[in-house]
């Protein structure tokens, strides 16, 4: 975990409300933009649930602050997807928001090659779409996405492998060169 957020996570825990409110001041852009690029802008329940969850578990956080944030925000992501789309099955490792039929959210598309790569993102299984935002636009390491994605890591390495793959692929069949689409996205992992 991020020594910073140790210490904070450490007086939160010891009774200081101030920490808790920086931790979720700290997290609450990384944790918007996840939900946002999946289900556009009527979020605020889920960001909620996501802090909530964090609050009710905050003695029991044993992984960096971050990636035990995104694994609730993942959970909520799917328990929100199987409440909402209720009447099908939804198989995060092989639908995609397209196929859901959502729409992208119009602030992430803003430029061309934007617009390309969240369409290229769009397509691919959701567990593919998650971790590749999680390693790249959230920053977390190979051992934070493990946690965020509940699995060995030997298997987050492989979804994350994967992944790549299927958006290089994606971003093909539009037309596109996957390797001039990372220019504007910070990445890590």
């Amino acid at each position: 975990m991020d020594d910073a957020d140790w210490e904070v996570l450490a007086q939160w825990r010891a009774g200081d409300p101030r920490a808790g409110n920086q931790l979720a001041t700290t997290h609450f852009p990384a944790v918007s933009r996840f939900f946002r690029s999946k289900l556009g802008d009527d979020v605020e329940d889920l960001i909620q649930q996501t802090f909530l969850a964090c609050v009710e578990a905050r003695d029991r956080i044993e992984s960096s602050f971050r990636s035990y944030l995104f694994a609730v925000a993942t959970r909520r992501l799917y328990d929100h997807l199987r409440t909402r789309y209720k009447s099908r099955e939804i198989n995060t490792s092989h639908t995609s928001f397209a196929d859901l039929g959502t729409t992208p959210s119009e602030r992430v598309a803003c430029a061309q090659r934007s617009k390309l790569l969240q369409t290229a993102l769009r397509q691919l299984p959701i567990d593919a779409q998650v971790a590749l935002e999680l390693a790249y636009w959230e920053g977390l390491s190979g051992a934070e996405l493990a946690v965020a994605l509940e699995l060995e890591p030997s298997s987050a390495r492989s979804r994350l492998t994967r992944a790549r793959d299927l958006l290089r692929d994606a971003v093909s069949a539009l037309g596109g060169n996957v390797e001039n689409l990372f220019g504007d996205y910070q990445t890590s992992g």
